[in-house]
């Protein structure tokens, strides 16, 4: 079965799978109950092609849009425009001089003499009532006036569908409508041939049962799209920095007005269409709206910025414009949300088993049919009366109909597939409480089979909580981890150097230091920016002075390939010339120095001694666990312009800094537990190798026997060097994102590893994409990293990973637990009744409450018990099952098989020597004994539940108490089923049973568990490959 099943339906993968794969197992499933069901949790591959023609049309509008505005451009330079727009009047009562079509027409079309005509982007700022640099009012009746004119930035989503739809769907299936049909015939023979009341028993048995069905699996359904919704709600969390009342804040991108004057920078989503203001180096990534690859300069020659785009590079402040679905971007996402994610494998799987057993459930139903109808010839044969047939032999042949109908409900296992969604709500649910949120469903599935995970440092085995505790500045190391200290360092320095240092921490930084609120200085950036800012103005500088002081003219933003970050300053006329300031890993700026500022602040030839100095202190700072970083300086005399690139060489050493993050509490104890599950946690990071072996031995990743590499030395190996060294990397320092993305693709792809990646930065995104499981980090993550993630960890901690694998292997043993409970039920249920059929004519059960009964135990309930077994710490302590492992294992197949023969063997036991080990009697004798059969069928798949509980330990008690939805399950099933033989006789066809019966009957169910118990010792062969 699993070879045919990887062959027909292993196409689809966990993530980026082929629209040919996604059709391919569509067209191969045809015996389904229930379509509407069945494909609920399926991507919508219609309005997925329908939002490729929005971007196809996008691409082609604005590729003309940017010819038009050149040439306009050129033709418009110099001449005196005039405009002959007229302002609506509700838009100038409210206060504002420009309508929203009017604004929005201006950046989406890029539309280059508009802009000019209504005076620039600050004359659009005008107009729109807000200021370049204080932003709008937050006044709330202005904020009113500004939400009526111009909308809100909210995209329009598919309604939430009702409990009623659900219901609806529910009665779409199959077996619910031929039942129907038949309760509305007995209805109409009962009620005819034995008057009200009696002759409607039947008829209302069947519709009551019905009811309780789609009631049951309509809650069920409609409980988790909730869920999924919940989780929707979460994956939109956005948040931007704005500036409104002269006050830098975050607030959600959904709270964004026209108007806004909001700060981007290098992985950040372009919130809203808008103007750009000012910035540095700006590259804007096009291809989500347009399909254009090709990355687009933003400056002050071309300003506009669509919603949607990616920022590449560099950084800037921006204009809001147009918000919401005046968008191309909320246009295109209205179309997006209703493509629906990808279909996991494992449903895809599900599906290809529901699907087999449908088929040779219909194949055993024709065959029961042929074999009844070929008696019934026979019989009239021998009688002679072939050719004479009555209506009771009409009858007859319906009822052999009727059996081979009951074949194909009880084979078809339709809750397969759904049993998958209904466990990855549920873990997807408990997930966000542990602080994980899953953006791709697969991922849940995947992450339980993952070997390896190649973590970051920053931030996931550290704090992220950075401070300057150390620094050598002008020859001198100093512990500057207070403020005493920082301002007793600050007296040992000359003037000349102080001045530098601080020019150089205020000036080339990608932070802030602004004012909040409270009017108190806030520090905002990255942790290691905000840790250096915080030493600068320790040092007693003052980040607006510093800033006002000098022209930036030049920005080169820190990325993780460059490991430095660059700014040209133009000096005061009192100094006259132009000064570059760069910062960065150490090694790398210290080898662009050919100068250093020494004790007395004097600026002198930096010599072999003094490098060796410094690169003493850089080694000793490392081993510390300190991050380092070198600051420097050129001094440039002739002119300098903007296009000009930045010098690498010829540097004046300012001094190097020690950076403090300690390690995460906990993360020694989640490695440990990673290495006890079998899978491997190495270490990426840009930092360098001192720091990253000192750290890496810190959280127990490092071993005696292990590999600690740089990347530059990593990417020179040839394919076979690679393949020898690989197994054995435990660390890889100064790495670059092409290095991560190399590495990450030699483990998939040579070694057969499931790899789990995290990341936080834009330059991440190649290697969460080419992860079986991309990880992104929520609080440091740029939004192009979480786009490309499949789990955002939302407080970047390692061990919360931990816990999401431990999630995942929970998800993927669930559910085998529940394919192994209904594969038996399905072939108990299918043997006997074609056995029975065949040799008696007669079917186990005759009612259609009964059948609806069980159907409903299979179905619905046993997943709800078995699907949503909350994880235990001896998950990990088992092997992953890796990228070969088969999902039905040897282990489900001894044990299905074993509990069914058992089972098969038990019920014909009663259905052929019943009566005599009973001693039935009677008009009531066939009545008594069928329902001794339904009740000990039913016993037998309640305790088999239990024993599914744990498909190779015998104990499968332990924290039954602990999953409160399992025991209700349980105890709702026993209470029904009392209640079915006690007391609805008959609507269901059963007749009381003594006190002796009832002990029989449970008695013989619960022989299944020490069945199951004897099974679970028999050895077979693992299909787990070990290590892989």
């Amino acid at each position: 079965m699993e070879s045919y099943l990887n062959e027909n339906f292993g196409d689809v993968k966990a993530k980026n799978s082929s629209e040919e794969a996604l059709q391919r197992w569509r067209k191969l499933c045809w015996v389904v109950k229930n379509r509407k069901r069945r494909f609920r949790f399926t991507a919508n591959l219609d309005k997925r092609n329908e939002a490729e023609a929005i971007r196809r049309s996008n691409q082609e509008k604005f590729r003309v849009a940017v010819l038009v505005s050149q040439a306009a451009l050129q033709f418009i330079h110099g001449l005196t425009l005039t405009s002959e727009y007229t302002v609506p009047e509700e838009v100038k009562d409210a206060g504002f001089q420009i309508c929203a079509d009017e604004l929005g027409s201006v950046v989406e079309g890029r539309d280059v003499k508009k802009l000019k005509i209504h005076g620039g982007v600050e004359g659009i700022s005008s107009k729109v009532a807000t200021s370049i640099t204080s932003g709008i009012s937050t006044s709330e009746e202005l904020l009113s006036k500004r939400k009526e004119i111009y909308g809100i930035n909210k995209f329009t989503e598919s309604p939430v569908k009702g409990f009623l739809t659900f219901v609806w769907e529910a009665l779409q299936d199959m077996t619910l409508m031929i039942l129907a049909f038949c309760a509305f015939v007995s209805l109409v023979v009962g009620l005819a041939t034995e008057g009200w009341p009696k002759g409607a028993h039947d008829g209302l048995g069947i519709v009551a049962s019905i009811l309780l069905v789609v009631f049951v699996t309509a809650t069920s359904d409609y409980r988790q799209s909730l869920q999924f919704k919940d989780l929707d709600r979460e994956k939109k969390k956005i948040t931007v920095q704005v500036t409104r009342d002269e006050c830098r804040q975050k607030i959600s991108i959904y709270d964004l007005l026209p108007g806004d004057i909001v700060h981007l920078s290098i992985g950040d989503q372009v919130p809203a269409d808008g103007l750009f203001i000012s910035g540095f180096s700006v590259i804007i990534n096009e291809s989500s709206l347009t399909g254009e690859s090709e990355p687009v300069n933003v400056n002050s020659q071309n300003p506009f910025l669509l919603s949607g785009t990616k920022v590449q590079d560099g950084s800037c402040k921006m204009l809001v414009t147009t918000v919401g679905m005046r968008t191309q971007w909320g246009k295109l996402m209205a179309t997006l949300s209703e493509g629906g994610n990808d279909e996991t494998p494992l449903q895809v799987k599900l599906n290809g088993v529901a699907t087999i057993i449908g088929k040779i459930g219909l194949f055993f139903a024709l065959v029961t049919f042929a074999v009844l109808v070929q008696g019934l010839f026979t019989r009239k044969l021998q009688e002679g009366s072939q050719w004479i047939w009555s209506g009771d032999d009409a009858m007859e042949i319906l009822e052999f109909f009727a059996i081979a109908v009951t074949i194909v409900v009880v084979a078809v296992p339709e809750g397969l597939p759904l049993a998958v969604t209904l466990s990855l709500a549920f873990a997807m649910k408990k997930m966000m409480n542990d602080k994980a949120l899953v953006r791709n469903l697969a991922a849940c599935e995947t992450m339980g089979s993952s070997t390896t995970i190649c973590s970051d440092k920053t931030g996931t085995l550290t704090t992220n909580h950075m401070t300057v505790v150390k620094a050598c500045i002008c020859g001198k190391t100093k512990e500057v981890g207070s403020s005493k200290d920082a301002s007793n360092f600050c007296s040992e320095i000359p003037d000349s150097a102080l001045r530098i240092l601080l020019q150089s921490i205020f000036n080339n930084t990608g932070g802030e230091v602004v004012k909040n609120k409270d009017d108190k200085n806030e520090i905002l950036g990255t942790p290691t920016e905000m840790a250096i800012l915080e030493f600068g103005l320790q040092l007693g500088g003052d980040f607006q002075v510093e800033r006002q002081a000098c022209h930036i003219v030049k920005v080169e933003p820190f990325n993780s390939v460059r490991k430095r970050m660059g700014v040209v300053l133009e000096l005061p006329e009192a100094e006259g010339g132009f000064r570059v300031h760069c910062k960065g890993a150490s090694e790398i700026i210290l080898a662009a120095c050919d100068k250093v500022i020494d004790s007395k602040g004097e600026v002198v030839p930096l010599d072999k001694e003094y490098v060796n100095r410094l690169e003493n202190t850089i080694e000793q700072f490392a081993n510390e666990a300190l991050r380092t970083l070198c600051l420097a300086y050129m001094e440039i005399e002739s002119e300098f312009s903007a296009e000009n690139p930045i010098p690498t060489r010829g540097y004046t050493c300012i001094g190097i800094v020690g950076i403090k993050d300690p390690v995460r509490p906990g993360v020694r104890e989640s490695v440990a537990i990673c290495r006890s599950a079998g899978i491997t946690v190495r270490m990426v990071t840009g930092d360098n190798i001192n720091t990253a072996k000192a750290i890496a031995r810190e959280c127990g990743i490092l071993t005696e026997n292990g590999l600690a590499i740089e990347g530059p030395e990593f990417r020179e190996k040839s394919e076979e060097e690679m393949r020898e060294i690989i197994p054995k990397i435990q660390v890889m320092a100064r790495s670059s994102p092409l290095d991560k993305h190399t590495l990450v693709k030699q483990l998939r792809t040579t070694f057969e590893e499931v790899v789990a990646v995290t990341g936080d930065g834009t330059n991440d995104a190649p290697a969460l994409h080419e992860a079986d499981i991309g990880l992104a980090m929520g609080i440091a993550g740029t939004e192009v990293a979480k786009e490309s993630a499949d789990v955002i960890i939302l407080d970047d901690n390692f061990s919360t990973i931990v816990t999401v694998a431990k999630w995942g292997r929970s998800v993927y043993i669930n559910i085998q637990k529940f394919v192994q409970f209904q594969l038996t039920v399905n072939v108990v249920a299918l043997i006997v009744n074609f056995s029975s059929a065949c040799l008696t004519g007669e079917q186990i059960m005759e009612c259609s409450v009964q059948l609806l009964w069980v159907n409903m135990i299979m179905d619905t309930l046993g997943a709800l018990a078995l699907a949503t077994e909350p994880p235990n710490n001896d998950l990990m302590k088992r092997l992953p099952v890796g990228r070969k492992g088969n999902f039905i294992s040897n282990v489900m197949w001894r044990n299905v098989l074993g509990q069914s023969l058992y089972q098969f063997l038990i019920i014909w036991y009663l259905q052929t020597r019943g009566k005599a080990a009973f001693q039935l009697s009677g008009p009531d004798s066939d009545l008594i004994l069928n329902t001794l059969i339904f009740n000990s069928f039913v016993f037998c798949q309640v305790f088999n539940e239990i024993s599914s509980r744990e498909m190779e330990k015998v104990n499968v008690f332990k924290g039954i108490l602990n999953n409160y939805v399992f025991v209700a399950v349980i105890s709702c099933t026993v209470i029904f089923q009392i209640i079915i033989v006690e007391f609805l006789g008959t609507f269901a066809s059963t007749h009381p049973l003594s006190l002796q019966q009832w002990i029989v009957s449970i008695f013989l169910g619960f022989l299944g568990m020490p069945v199951a118990a004897a099974l679970k010792m028999i050895p077979v062969g693992s299909n787990i490959p070990r290590g892989k």
